[in-house]
C-alpha cells in the first residue's frame, strides 16, 4: 500500500518537468509527510496537453455521499482497479500522474520488546534526487478535486520493506498511461527491474511517524540505522516509539 509520502517540488518545477499547463494558483506548498485527504499535486490529460492542479488525496466517487469516505479510497488495487465500482470510471476516463519525491513504509525493529510498536521508518526514493511519478486516478466530487494511487504487489527490494507497492510510472509510460487504452494488461504492469533498483531505501528517524511533523529532517538518513534486514549497530537506534 501507500498510506504516506513526501511531494516537494514547486509548481513551477513540476509544469516544467511534465510539460504540463500550471493551474494550482498558489495552492501547492511542500509537504515531506503527506497523509492521506492532505491537497497533493496531479497532472492530468486535457484536449490541449497537461495540466498541473491540486487535488485532495483520497477518491470520492460521485455516487459517494458522504465526503469522510475519502480515508478509505486513498490507494486502488492494480488487480481490481479496471472492475470496482469505485474506481473502474476513473480508470477508463480520468487517470492522472502524482508526482513524488518518495514514500514511507515502516518495519518492525529487530529485537523489539514483546508488546512493544517499535518500528523503523524507510524513505522508498531515486538515489539520483529526482521526482517519481505514481500511477493516479482522479474524480471531481461536487466542488472538490479528489485522487488515489495506484498500488500493486511488490517486486524486486522493495519486498523487504511490504508486500505491496506504489505503480511507479518511468517517463516513457507517462504519456499512455495519461491518454492511452484503459487496457489493463498494457497500463497495470511493474516497471522494470532496473528502474526500482534506481531506488535508495532509506532507513529515516521516527518523526515521520506523526503526521504533524514536517519538514526536510524527515528524509534525512538515520545514522546507524541499516538496510531493511541488516540490524543496526547495538545502541545505534534511539528508543523512541512509534
Amino acid at each position: 500500500m501507500c498510506g504516506r509520502y513526501a511531494s516537494t517540488r514547486t509548481s513551477v518545477d513540476l509544469s516544467t518537468l511534465f510539460d504540463a499547463d500550471d493551474e494550482t494558483d498558489g495552492g501547492l506548498v511542500p509537504d515531506y509527510n503527506v497523509a492521506p485527504t492532505d491537497p497533493v499535486p496531479i497532472v492530468h490529460g486535457q484536449p490541449d496537453g497537461r495540466a498541473l492542479a491540486v487535488a485532495r488525496w483520497g477518491l470520492l466517487p460521485h455516487w459517494a455521499t458522504d465526503p469522510k469516505v475519502a480515508a478509505r479510497m486513498i490507494n486502488a488495487r492494480a488487480e481490481t482497479v479496471a472492475t470496482s465500482s469505485a474506481f473502474a470510471t476513473a480508470f477508463a476516463r480520468r487517470r492522472c500522474l502524482i508526482p513524488v519525491d518518495g514514500w514511507y513504509e515502516w518495519l518492525p525493529l529487530p529485537g523489539a520488546r514483546s508488546g512493544a510498536r517499535r518500528k523503523q521508518a524507510y524513505f522508498m526514493t531515486p538515489r539520483d534526487g529526482g521526482v517519481l511519478a505514481f500511477a493516479g486516478l482522479w474524480a471531481r466530487w461536487q466542488d472538490r478535486l479528489t485522487c488515489s494511487i495506484v498500488t500493486m504487489a511488490a517486486t524486486g527490494g522493495l519486498t523487504a520493506v511490504h508486500d505491496r507497492m506504489p505503480l511507479v510510472l518511468p517517463p516513457d509510460r507517462w504519456e499512455g498511461w495519461l491518454t492511452g487504452p484503459a487496457d489493463p494488461e498494457t497500463l497495470l504492469v511493474p516497471p522494470p527491474e532496473e528502474y526500482l533498483a534506481a531506488l535508495e531505501i532509506r532507513p529515516v528517524g521516527p518523526a515521520v511517524g506523526d503526521v504533524r511533523s514536517d519538514g526536510p529532517g524527515l528524509i534525512s538518513r538515520l545514522p546507524g540505522a541499516g538496510e531493511p534486514g541488516v540490524p543496526a549497530p547495538m545502541g545505534a537506534l534511539p528508543e523512541t516509539l512509534f
